[in-house]
């Protein structure tokens, strides 16, 4: 069988038919650009390529932008594989699928099978197509996908835990991703997230999670989730539980009377201060109810 010459534009790409590109797509893409802090996804797959001003060039506001694109994509960078040249290609006809009607339009699909672009390929630019759409659900049944290496991670991360705060949603989303990719994150930003996400939705997951880093970076973490707990807003009454029903280790009742005691000559009132005494006493020995934490979630 012979595979598509993807180099020549009218292989790649349909030569009738309506395209997506008008102008009514060219402002909802920057709308969803500017969500994301003015990069989307795809910016991203062509600095890859080495395709600079990404933003300038997709989308392509006319039939020759989208030949000169075409162009870009398969003269950029010479260590650039075919199959990260045509996933590209992929994602572009992921566009005129949407708008020719993806149940009766192929050309995304069309290309990969006659072009031999593997399935991981597909499956990684179908997610991020769908994360450039903020349909972060369906991106996520692309994206957790096993085949996939923890690619784009820190994006990922970023992106689904800054949504979740503008929308007052809660972390279900970004949660999932992470522990179901178990990714490695490289960015401070992404760590920062990611953990205070943790600490909003499970003090018991956060601990454990602080557990997995060096000590210093561990001790920040540790110190953050405290300082989380006790400014808990509403729940301060149930977290604070959760947290001083864990076993902590030597090295984090350290941590934890030190930060503690920073709080109480603070001197902070209201809950928070009733959060660190409750806090203290518990760890420095006395029960729970004791001290009244079986009350404290009505103050």
């Amino acid at each position: 069988m012979n595979m598509l010459d993807f180099t020549h534009f009218n292989a790649a790409f349909p030569t009738d038919g309506p395209s997506p590109y008008d102008s009514t797509f060219s402002r909802q893409i920057e709308t969803f650009r500017k969500s994301f802090d003015g990069v989307l996804f795809i910016d991203r797959v062509l600095h890859r390529l080495g395709i600079k001003d990404a933003s300038k060039v997709y989308p392509p506001h006319s039939s020759s932008a989208l030949r000169s694109l075409h162009n870009q994509i398969i003269t950029s960078s010479p260590g650039i594989s075919p199959h990260a040249r045509l996933s590209v290609l992929f994602y572009l006809l992921l566009d005129f699928d949407e708008k020719r009607g993806p149940r009766t339009s192929n050309l995304a699909l069309s290309l990969a099978d006659e072009s031999g672009l593997p399935s991981n390929y597909q499956i990684l630019m179908r997610g991020l197509w769908h994360m450039d759409r903020s349909e972060f659900k369906f991106a996520l049944e692309y994206l957790c996908h096993p085949s996939l290496p923890s690619e784009f991670a820190d994006d990922i991360i970023t992106v689904l835990v800054k949504h979740a705060k503008k929308t007052e949603d809660d972390y279900s989303l970004p949660l999932a991703y992470y522990n179901t990719v178990q990714p490695v994150l490289k960015t401070g930003e992404s760590l920062e997230l990611l953990f205070g996400a943790l600490a909003r939705t499970s003090v018991t997951e956060a601990l454990y999670f602080t557990r997995m880093w060096p000590e210093n970076a561990r001790r920040g973490l540790f110190e953050r989730l405290v300082g989380s707990v006790i400014e808990g807003g509403e729940n301060v009454g149930g977290r604070v539980r959760e947290l001083v029903s864990l076993p902590l280790e030597g090295r984090e009742e350290e941590w934890f009377n030190e930060f503690v005691g920073g709080r109480e000559r603070g001197g902070k009132g209201g809950k928070s201060a009733r959060a660190v005494r409750v806090m203290r006493e518990v760890v420095t020995g006395r029960g729970l109810e004791q001290v009244g934490v079986n009350g404290v979630g009505r103050w």
